[in-house]
């Protein structure tokens, strides 16, 4: 009985943690909302900037910036269109360049932004950079983080539920380790990890019409794909034990998605491309 109630318990939280994505208008993971998101995201941005070599005052500092505020604005203008004018309230956009070498960008929620000096020979030129720039904003605009804290407590919650079926049940404590293992193997290759994929390719769907409303060449996304891959050296574990999508994969969906974002872009008077 205490098994059958935890579950409609848990079904019922599922059901609750539903939520529309307004870029694609598909159902997704409810987030955990900005206002206990964004705090800490903030926080955290800063504690990596005192601990970092931001780099400021030079051409590819402002050009991180430039890029970073046009992907900006295409976010608002497509929001926009989508009704949406509201969404980006209490977002506190923020690009910094990091002296590192890491081959790395990335994004907080509320829209703090990271480049790594490192991914610049490779992005090659503006355009690739607001290929990059696109993605990551994307991920905030997704609510990608607060979507990863809300599975992580289902997850959890799913934990708890194996162990009150092992009490229920009367199923052995060393047995009920074993299955708990087993439950942390399942959920991690059968739910995070596709789950942080379907991310990713949703922010490379976001990512690359932003890009294109905001004047840059979305055919960029698969030719700085394939300079990724190539930086690589191959070295990349199989898809199913990536957070990401494999190169070859990604490579095919953004050389799809290129005629998709030219065609939303169009809708905003944008016809040609840097």
């Amino acid at each position: 009985m205490k098994n059958i109630r935890f579950y409609l318990l848990a079904s019922s939280m599922l059901v609750l943690s539903c939520a529309t994505n307004v870029f694609t208008g598909e159902r997704t993971l409810k987030p955990v909302s900005n206002d206990q998101v964004f705090p800490a995201a903030f926080s955290a941005y800063n504690e990596v900037l005192q601990e970092s070599k931001v780099v400021t005052g030079t051409s590819e500092s402002r050009m991180i910036t430039n890029v970073g505020q046009n992907i900006k604005n295409a976010s608002q203008k497509w929001l926009n269109a989508l009704g949406h004018p509201e969404y980006l309230d209490g977002y506190e956009w923020e690009y910094n360049l990091i002296n590192d070498d890491q081959v790395n960008a990335w994004a907080m929620p509320g829209g703090k932004i990271a480049f790594y000096t490192g991914i610049l020979p490779i992005a090659q030129s503006e355009t690739g950079v607001a290929v990059i720039m696109g993605h990551e904003v994307a991920h905030a605009l997704a609510n990608h983080g607060g979507q990863r804290m809300r599975a992580s407590q289902l997850q959890q919650l799913g934990a708890v539920g194996l162990a009150v079926g092992g009490v229920v049940s009367g199923t052995s404590s060393q047995t009920m380790g074993i299955l708990n293992q087993a439950y942390g193997l399942g959920s991690q290759y059968g739910a995070i990890l596709p789950f942080s994929r379907a991310q990713e390719s949703e922010a490379d769907k976001i990512g690359l019409v932003l890009t294109a409303i905001a004047g840059y060449d979305p055919d960029e996304g698969a030719r700085l794909w394939e300079r990724m891959k190539a930086n690589s050296g191959g070295q990349a574990p199989p898809e199913f034990l990536s957070t990401h999508p494999s190169n070859d994969t990604r490579i095919a969906n953004l050389r799809q998605l290129a005629p998709v974002a030219k065609k939303e872009a169009a809708k905003y008077g944008v016809t040609s491309f840097k």
